[in-house]
């Protein structure tokens, strides 16, 4: 189904309002995210993501990754907080103590955006989910986090705290990694691959992006003794949600990366919400990874667009960041009063 009014007005209830009552202090308001990925040849990707946190309304953005990212990933902007902690010389056991303790003050784990293939990128990936999922936090994975859940599915299978973004390239390879059957109708695709992560938000990109979330089958079964903490209010429920906002007409690398960032800011907004920072707490957690993908889409498509019109053909993932606030007050808040979200 198309973007209905409920959910838009779901989606705005997780928006932290402008007021000037909330702040980044003790009790933070818009979120803390961090991106891990960066490594010797990718530092675009992880900078996209963590700055279109920041220029979507995140309080604090940092970006976790290797030594030999990390200077270039600060030259580009001084608003990023950088923690070039992941060393391909020092054993995991060092590492891990500076993880949990970067972890603890994020709400929200985006992890694939430059992150190669190395092994050791890819070990030090999977011991930050399995930390993120111990703490609760939500978790969105792209480009080569989704490498990693492809070769480790017990990675992420059953936490209906996370979001996947696969492309085109890398929905077809999930699809078939999960055992999908290709015959399977386009529009019930992510639906079934949500089933087979046991109940994992799909947003899957394209034409149309696709948001399904499905725990009703025997793959997100989990045993009353493994639901505990954050997990334990996400009831069985599917549900598809397709997005038609026009985007612009040229694809530029490094947009999946800007919508990484727009879905990872409005799930760190939902941990706030569902933490009382704000708001009236009658959206469950369960909808909030469907909700966050649902609005992270429609801003970035329109982004997209904005700086198409700008630019044309010429257009790069870089003039897409001017354009996310306005993207952002096009998509939520022209019917709003004084703009108060």
């Amino acid at each position: 189904m198309p973007v209905s009014r409920v959910i838009l007005e779901q989606i705005k209830k997780l928006i932290p309002p402008l007021d000037g009552t909330l702040h980044k202090g003790h009790r933070p308001s818009s979120g803390r995210v961090g991106v891990l990925g960066g490594a010797l040849d990718y530092t675009g990707a992880p900078y996209f993501a963590a700055i279109t946190a920041l220029r979507f309304g995140a309080d604090l953005s940092h970006v976790i990754c290797a030594p030999i990212a990390a200077g270039a990933i600060k030259s580009y902007s001084p608003d990023l907080i950088v923690h070039p902690i992941l060393n391909e010389l020092i054993s995991s056991d060092k590492v891990k103590p500076e993880l949990q303790s970067i972890l603890s003050r994020l709400h929200v784990l985006i992890v694939g955006p430059g992150l190669g293939r190395e092994p050791y990128m890819q070990s030090y990936a999977k011991m930050a989910v399995a930390m993120a999922r111990e703490r609760g936090m939500f978790i969105v994975l792209d480009a080569d986090g989704l490498y990693m859940v492809g070769q480790d599915m017990s990675i992420i299978k059953g936490y209906r705290r996370a979001v996947v973004t696969p492309n085109v390239v890398e929905f077809k390879r999930l699809s078939e990694q999960v055992g999908v059957d290709p015959d399977t109708p386009s529009e019930l695709r992510a639906l079934l691959v949500s089933r087979k992560l046991g109940g994992v938000t799909v947003l899957q990109k394209g034409p149309v992006d696709i948001i399904s979330t499905d725990s009703t089958g025997e793959e997100a079964d989990l045993e009353a003794s493994q639901l505990k903490g954050a997990d334990a209010d996400f009831e069985k429920a599917k549900e598809t949600v397709h997005v038609d906002v026009p985007g612009g007409l040229k694809r530029c690398g490094g947009q999946g990366d800007v919508l990484s960032g727009t879905v990872g800011s409005f799930m760190a907004w939902g941990r706030c919400y569902e933490d009382g920072a704000f708001g009236d707490h009658k959206v469950p957690a369960s909808r909030i990874p469907l909700l966050a993908a649902v609005g992270g889409s429609m801003v970035t498509r329109t982004s997209s667009r904005i700086a198409f019109s700008k630019h044309g053909r010429s257009v790069v993932t870089e003039d897409m960041l001017p354009e996310i606030g306005k993207a952002f007050t096009e998509v939520f808040e022209d019917d709003q009063p004084g703009g108060k979200l």
